[in-house]
Protein backbone atom coordinates (compact mmCIF):
# COMPACT_ATOMS: atom_id res chain seq x y z
CA UNK A 1 0.00 0.00 0.00
CA UNK A 2 1.28 3.45 -0.88
CA UNK A 3 2.01 5.93 1.85
CA UNK A 4 -0.36 8.80 2.33
CA UNK A 5 2.29 11.32 1.35
CA UNK A 6 3.50 9.80 -1.93
CA UNK A 7 1.96 11.13 -5.14
CA UNK A 8 0.49 8.81 -7.74
CA UNK A 9 1.07 11.34 -10.53
CA UNK A 10 -1.60 10.07 -12.95
CA UNK A 11 -0.68 10.44 -16.60
CA UNK A 12 -1.07 14.05 -17.71
CA UNK A 13 -2.02 15.28 -14.22
CA UNK A 14 -1.63 19.07 -13.78
CA UNK A 15 0.77 20.53 -11.24
CA UNK A 16 -0.45 22.42 -8.18
CA UNK A 17 -4.00 22.91 -7.02
CA UNK A 18 -6.81 25.41 -7.29
CA UNK A 19 -7.64 27.21 -4.07
CA UNK A 20 -11.15 26.67 -2.73
CA UNK A 21 -13.41 29.46 -1.59
CA UNK A 22 -12.43 31.18 1.71
CA UNK A 23 -13.64 29.24 4.73
CA UNK A 24 -14.28 25.99 2.83
CA UNK A 25 -12.10 23.91 5.14
CA UNK A 26 -13.70 25.34 8.29
CA UNK A 27 -17.16 24.78 6.82
CA UNK A 28 -16.30 21.18 5.98
CA UNK A 29 -15.02 20.38 9.47
CA UNK A 30 -17.94 22.02 11.29
CA UNK A 31 -20.63 20.37 9.15
CA UNK A 32 -18.92 16.96 9.07
CA UNK A 33 -18.44 16.94 12.86
CA UNK A 34 -22.06 17.93 13.47
CA UNK A 35 -23.28 15.20 11.08
CA UNK A 36 -21.12 12.57 12.77
CA UNK A 37 -22.51 13.45 16.19
CA UNK A 38 -26.11 13.38 14.97
CA UNK A 39 -25.69 10.17 12.97
CA UNK A 40 -23.61 8.26 15.53
CA UNK A 41 -26.46 5.92 16.63
CA UNK A 42 -27.18 5.05 12.98
CA UNK A 43 -23.51 4.43 12.26
CA UNK A 44 -23.20 2.08 15.24
CA UNK A 45 -26.34 0.19 14.18
CA UNK A 46 -25.14 -0.20 10.58
CA UNK A 47 -21.71 -1.36 11.79
CA UNK A 48 -23.38 -4.07 13.88
CA UNK A 49 -25.68 -5.24 11.07
CA UNK A 50 -22.85 -5.50 8.53
CA UNK A 51 -20.62 -7.28 11.02
CA UNK A 52 -23.30 -9.82 11.97
CA UNK A 53 -24.72 -10.63 8.52
CA UNK A 54 -21.58 -11.54 6.55
CA UNK A 55 -18.00 -12.50 7.48
CA UNK A 56 -15.45 -9.70 7.43
CA UNK A 57 -14.90 -6.25 8.87
CA UNK A 58 -17.79 -3.80 8.84
CA UNK A 59 -15.63 -0.84 7.87
CA UNK A 60 -13.83 -1.04 4.55
CA UNK A 61 -10.60 0.87 3.87
CA UNK A 62 -9.53 1.43 0.28
CA UNK A 63 -6.76 3.49 -1.30
CA UNK A 64 -8.16 6.36 -3.37
CA UNK A 65 -6.56 9.28 -5.20
CA UNK A 66 -6.98 12.71 -3.66
CA UNK A 67 -5.72 16.26 -4.12
CA UNK A 68 -2.74 16.49 -6.51
CA UNK A 69 -2.85 12.74 -7.10
CA UNK A 70 -1.96 11.83 -3.51
CA UNK A 71 -3.32 8.54 -2.14
CA UNK A 72 -5.31 8.25 1.06
CA UNK A 73 -7.34 5.59 2.86
CA UNK A 74 -11.07 6.07 2.19
CA UNK A 75 -13.58 4.67 4.70
CA UNK A 76 -16.86 3.01 3.75
CA UNK A 77 -19.19 0.44 5.19
CA UNK A 78 -18.44 -2.86 3.49
CA UNK A 79 -21.11 -3.65 0.89
CA UNK A 80 -19.43 -6.63 -0.79
CA UNK A 81 -18.46 -10.09 0.35
CA UNK A 82 -15.00 -10.09 1.88
CA UNK A 83 -11.93 -10.34 -0.39
CA UNK A 84 -13.81 -10.08 -3.71
CA UNK A 85 -11.70 -9.69 -6.88
CA UNK A 86 -12.11 -6.46 -8.87
CA UNK A 87 -11.27 -7.63 -12.40
CA UNK A 88 -14.93 -7.32 -13.50
CA UNK A 89 -15.12 -3.72 -12.29
CA UNK A 90 -11.81 -2.80 -13.95
CA UNK A 91 -12.98 -4.16 -17.29
CA UNK A 92 -16.33 -2.38 -16.99
CA UNK A 93 -14.71 1.00 -16.25
CA UNK A 94 -12.28 0.55 -19.13
CA UNK A 95 -15.21 -0.07 -21.47
CA UNK A 96 -17.10 2.96 -20.16
CA UNK A 97 -14.10 5.15 -20.96
CA UNK A 98 -13.09 3.58 -24.27
CA UNK A 99 -16.20 2.13 -25.91
CA UNK A 100 -19.28 3.88 -27.27
CA UNK A 101 -21.53 1.21 -25.71
CA UNK A 102 -20.53 -0.95 -22.71
CA UNK A 103 -21.00 -4.69 -23.08
CA UNK A 104 -24.37 -6.24 -22.21
CA UNK A 105 -24.91 -6.63 -18.50
CA UNK A 106 -23.49 -3.27 -17.50
CA UNK A 107 -25.78 -0.79 -15.79
CA UNK A 108 -26.62 2.42 -17.59
CA UNK A 109 -24.42 5.05 -16.00
CA UNK A 110 -21.10 5.30 -14.20
CA UNK A 111 -18.95 3.17 -11.94
CA UNK A 112 -21.46 0.56 -10.75
CA UNK A 113 -22.40 -2.72 -12.34
CA UNK A 114 -26.03 -3.78 -12.43
CA UNK A 115 -26.83 -6.78 -10.19
CA UNK A 116 -23.19 -7.15 -9.16
CA UNK A 117 -22.97 -10.62 -7.52
CA UNK A 118 -20.20 -9.40 -5.22
CA UNK A 119 -22.63 -7.11 -3.37
CA UNK A 120 -24.36 -8.49 -0.26
CA UNK A 121 -28.09 -8.12 0.46
CA UNK A 122 -27.37 -5.57 3.19
CA UNK A 123 -24.86 -3.91 0.89
CA UNK A 124 -27.50 -3.31 -1.78
CA UNK A 125 -29.64 -1.44 0.74
CA UNK A 126 -26.67 0.58 1.99
CA UNK A 127 -25.78 1.55 -1.57
CA UNK A 128 -29.33 2.50 -2.51
CA UNK A 129 -29.55 4.81 0.52
CA UNK A 130 -25.90 5.97 0.26
CA UNK A 131 -25.44 5.05 3.93
CA UNK A 132 -22.27 3.16 2.98
CA UNK A 133 -20.63 6.54 2.26
CA UNK A 134 -21.25 8.08 5.71
CA UNK A 135 -17.90 6.99 7.24
CA UNK A 136 -16.27 9.39 4.77
CA UNK A 137 -17.27 12.17 7.15
CA UNK A 138 -14.15 11.04 9.03
CA UNK A 139 -12.12 11.56 5.86
CA UNK A 140 -13.49 15.11 5.65
CA UNK A 141 -12.48 15.88 9.24
CA UNK A 142 -9.02 14.38 8.59
CA UNK A 143 -8.56 16.64 5.58
CA UNK A 144 -8.45 13.84 2.99
CA UNK A 145 -11.74 14.96 1.43
CA UNK A 146 -14.24 17.79 1.28
CA UNK A 147 -18.02 17.62 1.59
CA UNK A 148 -18.28 18.66 -2.07
CA UNK A 149 -15.91 17.74 -4.87
CA UNK A 150 -15.18 15.09 -7.50
CA UNK A 151 -15.59 11.52 -6.25
CA UNK A 152 -12.19 10.05 -5.29
CA UNK A 153 -10.88 7.69 -7.94
CA UNK A 154 -9.23 4.34 -7.44
CA UNK A 155 -5.53 4.45 -8.44
CA UNK A 156 -6.07 2.35 -11.58
CA UNK A 157 -9.08 4.52 -12.54
CA UNK A 158 -6.93 7.64 -12.25
CA UNK A 159 -4.38 6.11 -14.62
CA UNK A 160 -7.12 5.52 -17.21
CA UNK A 161 -8.33 9.13 -17.35
CA UNK A 162 -7.32 11.34 -20.25
CA UNK A 163 -5.45 14.62 -19.83
CA UNK A 164 -8.59 16.79 -20.02
CA UNK A 165 -10.09 15.08 -16.98
CA UNK A 166 -6.94 15.25 -14.82
CA UNK A 167 -8.14 18.69 -13.64
CA UNK A 168 -10.42 16.87 -11.19
CA UNK A 169 -7.32 16.26 -9.03
CA UNK A 170 -6.76 20.02 -8.58
CA UNK A 171 -9.29 20.05 -5.71
CA UNK A 172 -9.93 17.67 -2.79
CA UNK A 173 -12.36 14.85 -3.61
CA UNK A 174 -15.84 15.07 -2.10
CA UNK A 175 -18.58 12.93 -0.61
CA UNK A 176 -21.01 14.50 -3.07
CA UNK A 177 -20.49 16.58 -6.16
CA UNK A 178 -21.90 18.25 -9.24
CA UNK A 179 -22.48 15.03 -11.20
CA UNK A 180 -24.30 13.38 -8.29
CA UNK A 181 -26.97 16.11 -8.38
CA UNK A 182 -27.02 16.27 -12.18
CA UNK A 183 -28.14 12.75 -12.89
CA UNK A 184 -26.08 10.55 -10.57
CA UNK A 185 -25.79 7.00 -11.99
CA UNK A 186 -27.94 7.83 -15.04
CA UNK A 187 -25.02 9.76 -16.58
CA UNK A 188 -22.32 8.23 -18.71
CA UNK A 189 -18.88 8.16 -17.15
CA UNK A 190 -17.57 10.75 -19.59
CA UNK A 191 -20.45 13.10 -18.75
CA UNK A 192 -19.71 12.69 -15.04
CA UNK A 193 -16.02 13.45 -15.57
CA UNK A 194 -16.91 16.57 -17.60
CA UNK A 195 -19.05 17.75 -14.67
CA UNK A 196 -16.13 17.16 -12.29
CA UNK A 197 -13.99 19.47 -14.40
CA UNK A 198 -16.80 22.03 -14.55
CA UNK A 199 -16.98 21.98 -10.75
CA UNK A 200 -13.24 22.62 -10.44
CA UNK A 201 -13.59 25.66 -12.69
CA UNK A 202 -16.69 27.11 -10.98
CA UNK A 203 -16.31 26.10 -7.31
CA UNK A 204 -17.59 28.64 -4.80
CA UNK A 205 -19.60 28.71 -1.57
CA UNK A 206 -22.94 29.14 -3.34
CA UNK A 207 -22.28 26.21 -5.67
CA UNK A 208 -21.23 23.97 -2.76
CA UNK A 209 -24.32 24.95 -0.79
CA UNK A 210 -26.63 24.27 -3.76
CA UNK A 211 -25.03 20.85 -4.30
CA UNK A 212 -25.39 19.93 -0.62
CA UNK A 213 -29.03 21.04 -0.54
CA UNK A 214 -29.81 19.07 -3.72
CA UNK A 215 -28.02 15.99 -2.39
CA UNK A 216 -30.35 15.53 0.59
CA UNK A 217 -33.61 14.98 -1.35
CA UNK A 218 -31.81 12.89 -3.97
CA UNK A 219 -30.44 10.56 -1.30
CA UNK A 220 -33.79 10.34 0.49
CA UNK A 221 -35.58 9.51 -2.77
CA UNK A 222 -32.77 7.14 -3.85
CA UNK A 223 -32.85 8.79 -7.28
CA UNK A 224 -30.27 7.26 -9.60
CA UNK A 225 -28.93 5.02 -6.84
CA UNK A 226 -27.95 1.45 -7.35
Amino acid sequence: MMSRGSALTPAGSPVGHREGWPGKRVFDVVVATACLMILLPLLVAVWAVVRMTTPGKALFRQVRVGLNGRPFALYKFRTMYDACPDETHRQYVWELLNCDAPRAGGAKGVYKLHADPRVTRVGRLLRRTSIDELPQLVNVIRGDMSLVGPRPSLPWEAQMLDEAHQQRFLVPPGITGLWQVSGRNTLTMRQALDLDVEYVQKQCFVLDLVILLKTVPMVLSMTGAG
